[in-house]
Order: structure tokens, then sequence, then C-alpha cells
């Protein structure tokens, strides 16, 4: 008979934003006639910038010639785009990173869920507490934890993040982790690291023999010039550290579907013997087997994010939803609720006063406003909301003027 991988049966819930749909759906079911402004998943909602919209149009009339038509691209992504990121994100900003050593793909959600296909099936994993449900649940399909008990799986380690260390975790003294996911900007909780907090990161990683796996994928939202943008700022992250980068958000691509993963040749982890392998040419193996690629006309828009108007265009639109950000964090202030991000990130970390999931009905019901409760996001993420600032300005403040109604009743 045909068998069923058994750690699917140990996730244990449905999918964050699943049960986060299926709540508002009912609610819209029950209400049909009422308003709900949606500030919880981080979709965007601005167009994609025009210069991107022109350069996928021009791309699409070229495969409409027999001239320009293109059929399979190459699976690692197209060199005009690979090299504009190389030069642009981190060249010019004085960081080692070579065209060849850059992979484009659909997602840095796909990419991160799928890098772990590369490691055994017996390494320790280390993630945030809070901490995006897909380092975790990738992992509990692969087989890597225990069950799940009191809101955490057995067998990961878990670097809690909370008011007092700014939701920025240190390496766990005296425990070991292989595998080690970091997210900065950070989502959910919109904190950053400095470049003595990452170090310290690259030191673990070196003297554990350890690998990071950076999810640096709202980089383009930091404004502090003294917050590093990529992981390799750091002396020596080369060897020990893998960077996931998207456009979803930098440029609106959430529909359009492209990013990309930074594996340095100089990336190594280790057979059972001991012996190290570049992971480059292992992630390139898995890559050009399991992926065909990102399309032609995808890839033209995404190079325009670097050219012409597309740089101001992009700064614009993330301009606009930072003001967003900073008119959240000010009013959510302004009502008693402590705040953390929403100056180098487009989320608001918000402590509640309750429970995640009560709040969050609390707002639905009587504001008609969509949050994502902490707790969806690990057992530290309890007593917290994340508000996200990827809407209208109108919605924006019409949120912030009927959450300010619902808790003052």
């Amino acid at each position: 008979m045909i068998k069923i991988n058994e750690n699917y049966l140990k996730l244990a819930s449905s999918y964050l934003f699943v049960e986060i749909a299926r709540r508002v759906a009912a609610f819209q079911e029950r209400n049909p006639d009422r308003e709900i402004i949606r500030l919880g998943i981080g979709d965007v909602t601005r167009p994609l910038p025009p210069a991107c919209v022109e350069a996928l149009r021009a791309a699409a009339a070229e495969m409409g010639e027999p001239s320009g038509f293109r059929g399979y691209g190459p699976e690692q992504g197209y060199g005009f785009l690979r090299e504009r990121i190389a030069g642009s994100d981190y060249q010019a900003r004085g960081v080692d990173v070579d065209a060849d050593e850059i992979f484009i793909s659909d997602g840095s959600k796909c990419d991160t869920g799928n890098i772990q296909e590369l490691f055994a099936g017996d390494i320790a994993i280390a993630v945030p507490d809070p901490v995006y449900p897909v380092y975790v649940d990738t992992n509990v399909m692969a087989g890597r934890t225990g069950k799940f008990a009191d809101g955490r799986y057995g067998g990961l380690v878990y670097l809690e993040g909370n008011s007092a260390n700014g939701f920025v975790p240190a390496p766990p003294a005296g425990a070991h982790a292989d595998l080690i996911y970091l997210c900065f900007p950070n989502n959910p909780t919109g904190s950053v690291a400095t470049k003595e907090q990452l170090k310290a990161w690259v030191d673990y990683a070196k003297a554990e023999k350890a690998l990071i796996l950076f999810d640096a994928a709202y980089e383009a939202f930091i404004a502090d010039p003294f917050v590093p943008h990529s992981i390799y700022e750091i002396e020596g992250a080369r060897e020990v550290a893998i960077e996931f980068r998207s456009f979803s958000k930098t440029a609106g691509f959430t529909g359009t579907r492209c990013a990309f993963t930074v594996i340095p040749k100089s990336c190594a982890a280790f057979d059972a013997a001991g012996a190290a392998h570049p992971l480059h040419a292992l992630w390139n193996r898995r890559h050009s087997t399991k992926f065909n690629g990102v399309s032609y006309p995808v890839q033209r828009a995404a190079e325009a994010v670097y050219i012409g108007e597309g740089p101001a265009q992009v700064r614009e639109t993330i301009a606009y939803y930072m003001a967003n950000a900073a008119l959240i964090k000010a009013q959510m202030g302004a009502l008693g609720y402590r705040c953390t991000g929403g100056v180098n990130a487009p989320y608001i970390w918000i402590e509640c006063g309750s429970g995640s999931w009560e709040f969050f009905d609390m707002l639905l019901n009587d504001a008609g406003v969509v949050c994502t409760p902490g707790a969806g996001f690990g057992r530290c993420g309890e007593g917290f909301i994340r508000i996200s600032a990827f809407n209208s300005r109108e919605n924006v403040e019409k949120a912030l003027s009927m959450i300010g109604a619902a808790v003052k009743k």
C-alpha cells in the first residue's frame, strides 16, 4: 500500500495564515455588509513600479517574435539579472558577492523551505521564537523534530526573542546547533540586528561548524545607515552563511514571483567523515534538477528595479509603506501599547495586553481590522500582534480610527 510521510501528521495545526483566512471568512459570512481592512498578512497593495511594468511588456513582446523568443532559460537565472544584483545589492556596498553565486528563484519562502533538503536528517536546528512559520514547518515535514507539545516541537533549539533583548536573540550559551535560521529585518517583530550582534552569530557558526540561513527579504526597508543589509558585511560570513532575498516586498512582486539566494563558493557543509563539501555545487544540482527557472519577462521586470527610473520608483513605494508604519506605530503607542519595529521594517510588533488570538478576534469583530496574532509565530509571540504597513494610507488611517474606538470601549 502507498504510505504517507507521517511527519506531516506532527504539524500542530493549519498554517497560520490559513487559520487567519478561515476566521475572516467566517466573520464575513456572518457579517456580509461589514467592511474589513486587512493589516495582517504581509502582501503588498501598491502596483508594480512603472519601470518594471514597461520592462515586462517589452520582454513579453520579444517573446512574441521569432528573433526574440526564448524557451527554457538557465535554471540559475539570466546573467543580466544576476550581474545587476551582484553589482547593485552587494559590490556597491563593498560586499564580496559574484554574479555566479546568485540563484534566481520564484520566492524566498520557497528557497528557505527547500534549502533544508541539502542537509542530513539528524542535524540540530535552531530557530528564533517568534519565528516565520515556514522555517519550523518545513523541518517538521522533513522529520527533524519531535512531537508538538506546550507550543513547541521537541528536538528544536528555540532562540527566544523578547522585549528584554529587543527581539534579537544571542547565540545559545552552552547549546549546539548545526543549522541556524536568522531573519533581519525580522518578520514578525520588525527588529534589526547590529553588526556586533551578527558577528556573534558568525563566530558561533565558525566555532560549531554550523551554517546560518539568513533571510533578508526586508533589507530594502532599512533606513538606519548603521544597520547591515547583508550577513556578508560581517567578516567570515561567506564561509558560514547563505542569504535569501526577494523582490516581493521591495518592488511588489508578490504576484509576479522573483527572488534570489546567495551561496558563496567558499560556504561548505560536512559529510559523516568530516570532509567539507561546497554548498554552491550541491544547491546548483538541486536547483537545476527541480526548478526550470523564472520566466524571462519576469526577470527583465526584476532587472528594471536597478536601472533607469526603477530605483527611484522603488524607493518611493518603500517610503509610502514606511510612512504607514510610522503612523501605525505612533497611534498604537498613543493608545498605550508598547511597539517594536516600524522603523527599519514594514511590520509593527505590538504588546496587546491579552491573548494574541483573543485580541485578533476583538479587532476583527469590533473594528473590522485584520492583524496577525503573535502566538502564531511561536510561544514567545503570545501576548503580541503584528500589524502590517502594506495597505493604502486611507485604509491605514481608517483602520487606526476603528482600532482606537474598539480598544476604548
